[in-house]
């Protein structure tokens, strides 16, 4: 059951993807509503396949690389429903129903052949790290999404271009605080996501740090946004670069945690 509940949770993803993408090609602003309501019962399907997986006598440990990434999905995209009850941003369905597919279509293809938990893999440290640094993840590929169309919307507006696009385009201003509060939240979760790594591991291997490709790489990526906020808050980086940063880093850092783990 929660396998056909992650397939079909997938099918409505990649709903909510046409419908958003049909939103862009004929500047249609029911379109992207369309999406957004595809995606909502995506999400609500989400979580039930999440709860059915729980209900299994044997549920797999969030520590596989298939759940995690479901996580991730699923926590990007209540995220962004979330912040449509304050921020109009409907159009930003087109980035973020691509990648809620992506990680759904990746985790119901790669249960099935998900391993057994290894040892040590279902303690309360390793749970944690993978919720906080999940939800991280997710949250600061939220914040990219918004700076990749605030650089939209931006270079609309410098070019004179603003009166030719049809479709409602968040402010920028809405957009900008979107950008900061995701980016905020996500930093701090992936922070306390990495201490509760450090945490899990000295617990089962009696040492701070693995020393591990996967987790040098992400130690990296988090301290090039912990370059990225400083320079921001610090320097008093604008805005649109900081957008641009922020979509450049959850590059990096999407690399460093998922494209590391799957090629070791």
């Amino acid at each position: 059951m929660a396998l056909l509940l992650h397939q079909a949770t997938t099918g409505l993803y990649l709903l909510a993807a046409i419908a958003s993408a049909l939103a862009v090609g004929m500047a249609s602003p029911r379109s992207a509503r369309v999406g957004v309501g595809i995606l909502a019962a995506g999400f609500a399907t989400h979580t039930a396949a999440w709860l059915a997986l729980h209900a299994l006598p044997e549920t797999p440990s969030l520590t596989s690389l298939p759940l995690a990434v479901s996580l991730m999905a699923w926590v990007g995209t209540g995220a962004y429903l979330l912040m449509l009850m304050f921020v109009r941003g409907s159009l930003l369905v087109m980035a973020v129903a691509p990648l809620a597919f992506a990680g759904a279509f990746f985790a119901s293809v790669a249960l099935p052949g998900a391993e057994p938990p290894a040892e040590g893999t279902d303690s309360l440290w390793s749970h944690l790290h993978v919720l906080l640094a999940s939800s991280g993840l997710a949250l600061v590929g939220l914040a990219a999404a918004a700076g990749l169309l605030y650089d939209v919307q931006h270079r609309a507006i410098k070019a004179k271009r603003r009166a030719r696009l049809r479709l409602p385009l968040p402010p920028l201003e809405a957009l900008d605080r979107v950008n900061t509060v995701a980016l905020l939240t996500g930093f701090v979760l992936l922070t306390l996501g990495l201490l509760s790594g450090v945490a899990w591991v000295e617990a089962v291997e009696q040492r701070l740090w693995p020393g591990t490709l996967h987790a040098n790489a992400t130690l990296a990526a988090w301290a090039v946004y912990a370059v990225i906020l400083a320079v921001r808050y610090g320097a008093r980086l604008g805005a649109h670069q900081a957008a641009l940063s922020s979509a450049s880093g959850f590059a990096l850092l999407l690399v460093a945690v998922v494209g590391v783990r799957v090629l070791a």
